[in-house]
């Protein structure tokens, strides 16, 4: 969560430029990225119109005591700068949703800096090692993002957080998950990888799951495919003897991203195993000339793309789908049906896909599906089976709200609604907020099944 999406800013140099001289009044988007060390006065000249401040990649420590001067202020950026707690006049904002502090040097989170209308938070790449009982007051929470810092437990008092759907805790110290955030009524999308809770399921997941060895120098890079936080994905030739097989090959950066590290989703790559509804993995790389782990994998059908855009900064945890995004009854059944078997099998293997939304999912117009992205995948614990009954209907309010928004793309003549009936019934069951009530995949696949037949 750094800049908005959809915007081309100015230089940043020109943009200060313009600041300075008055022409950018009225603006609602601000953003500067220049080696500030201070927080330049003149953003208080927007303070009439400006809801979202944009000062990451800066050298800021401290932001000014009258910050709740910009009182229409809703979203604030200042990832990757110096700050070594997070500033408490923040909580003097009273606009204040998503707060974004990736990549400082935070230790502390006060009391104070928690606004109340607070919906977002990220302190990715930090140094915390605890985090304040005045969270639970943050009612209105709904995504907390604390990947890469030194947390062993999260307050008790969040239990009262009841609308929070989306939590990163990757890659820090957890050696169990609290009862109360498995019992929360909203929580779909949850990563813990790279904690000891998570080692040993992805130590032996990787022990069951040998994998081929592909040598870099048998591989002849070509045309890019896409780049993510995790790594960059080209399109290459595999040369299999004397055959060329084209293949996607994913070479991954290292860097910790907000869902974890890159080698935790390699390693549930591998550990995910074949499945008509994944993207098949070939092998890793060996022999990179600067060492980088990689995959091969299976070379996507050009008719397949993804379902939907990753959320907004409005609508915070739900994908965008296009404006004309339209399914037949038939068309969703068989999305979904595809979507749920990959889940069923992967929670088989023992592994929580973290990310099930439709941005990862990749169809075609007639409901073909391959379930991808593995960055927020985290191993269960392999002798703790309530905790995987437990994180497996998790998954499913993830899977309900796909439901949700499939429905919804339906047109609803009457002729339909048998067909749609179904569906919306199975969608219910996932989202009760009891999570003990939730149906398994195993058992939304043999509904949906059953519904596909007749």
């Amino acid at each position: 969560m750094n800049a908005p999406h959809g915007t081309e800013p100015l230089p940043a140099l020109d943009m200060l430029g313009q600041l300075r001289a008055g022409t950018l009044a009225g603006s609602r988007r601000l953003s500067l990225s220049c080696g500030l060390e201070t927080f330049p006065p003149e953003i208080f000249t927007l303070a009439d119109t400006l809801e979202i401040l944009d000062l990451s990649g800066n050298a800021l420590s401290a932001l000014p005591h009258d910050l709740a001067r910009l009182h229409r202020l809703r979203i604030i950026f200042c990832s990757n700068n110096r700050f070594t707690e997070l500033p408490a006049v923040l909580g003097q904002c009273a606009q204040l949703e998503m707060i974004g502090f990736r990549a400082n040097q935070i230790r502390q989170v006060p009391a104070a800096a928690l606004p109340p209308r607070l919906r977002a938070l990220v302190l990715t790449d930090n140094q915390l090692a605890e985090l304040p009982a005045a969270l639970g007051r943050c009612t209105r929470l709904q995504k907390l993002m604390l990947a890469g810092n030194r947390l062993h437990s999260l307050p008790p008092e969040m239990a009262a957080c009841t609308r929070l759907e989306l939590l990163r805790i990757p890659a820090n110290r957890f050696t169990a998950l609290p009862g109360w955030l498995l019992a929360l009524p909203r929580l779909a999308w949850l990563a813990f990888a790279g904690n000891p809770l998570a080692d040993a399921g992805e130590v032996a997941a990787q022990a069951d799951a040998p994998l081929a060895r592909i040598d870099w120098a048998r591989l002849q890079p070509g045309a890019l495919l896409g780049e993510g936080a995790s790594g960059v994905i080209r399109q290459a030739l595999w040369q299999r003897g004397d055959t060329a097989l084209p293949v996607a090959v994913k070479l991954f950066k290292g860097a910790l991203t907000s869902d974890g590290l890159p080698r935790h989703e390699m390693a549930a790559c591998i550990g995910a195993g074949a499945h008509p509804g994944l993207i098949a993995v070939h092998g890793r790389v060996t022999g990179h000339p600067a060492g980088s782990d990689g995959l091969v994998m299976a070379l996507v059908a050009p008719h397949l793309g993804n379902l939907a855009a990753p959320p907004s900064l409005d609508s915070c945890t739900r994908d965008v789908y296009h404006a004309r995004a339209r399914f037949t009854p038939d068309t969703a059944l068989r999305l979904a049906l595809g979507v749920a078997s990959a889940a069923r099998h992967l929670h088989a293997r023992g592994l929580l896909h973290g990310d099930l939304y439709a941005h990862n999912i990749l169809c075609a117009a007639d409901g073909q599906a391959l379930l991808g992205d593995f960055g927020a995948a985290s191993f269960f614990p392999p002798d703790d089976a309530p905790l995987a009954l437990a994180l497996q209907r998790i998954e499913a309010r993830a899977f309900s709200c796909l439901l949700e928004e499939l429905l919804a793309c339906c047109p609803s003549p009457a002729g339909w609604h048998a067909a749609l009936n179904p569906l919306a019934a199975l969608q219910a069951d996932c989202a009760q907020p009891d999570t003990a009530r939730r149906p398994l995949f195993a058992d939304i696949v043999q509904r949906l099944a059953r519904q596909q037949a007749g």
